[in-house]
């Protein structure tokens, strides 16, 4: 069961982590290209709605889906203990309990990466609806 404990803590943790940096350097990304464009270069607002979109459902499908692979971490490290107190019923309360504590941060660490994920998402949905109202001002005169 080695194997569980090596899924946990590289698997699902290494996971989240790498989410998280993808979705702060789209977001950063995303931002740049925000302070930058100009929205009088599109014809069509279907264009320019294309173009601000871009990586914002990869943002928006970490945020949603980052606390259910940190309690996929968390299940798997419960299940790691239950094998244990299984294998060696004389363990220690402060061994078990130490254990379990260890099993909870993939989810501790999938509900960080799921806020950081909402809050980028919600700035950058909200300037690109700007951006598209602008252009929608922009056209109508």
């Amino acid at each position: 069961m080695e194997w569980l404990v090596d899924l946990v803590d590289y698997g699902v943790l290494g996971v989240l982590f790498s989410l998280c940096f993808l979705v702060v350097g789209f977001s950063l990304e995303r931002w740049l290209f925000y302070r930058k464009v100009d929205v009088t270069m599109y014809n069509r607002k279907q264009e320019l709605e294309l173009v601000i979109c871009k990586n914002l459902q990869f943002i928006g499908t970490v945020a949603g889906n980052a606390p259910y692979i940190g309690l996929l971490g968390t299940v798997l490290g419960i299940m790691l203990t239950f094998y244990n107190i299984g294998q060696d019923a004389a363990l220690q309360t402060s061994t078990i309990m130490v254990s379990l504590a260890l099993a909870l941060k993939a989810t501790a660490v999938g509900l960080v990466v799921a806020i950081i994920a909402v809050i980028l998402y919600n700035a950058l949905t909200r300037r690109a609806k700007n951006l598209v109202l602008l252009w929608e001002i922009q056209h109508e005169r």
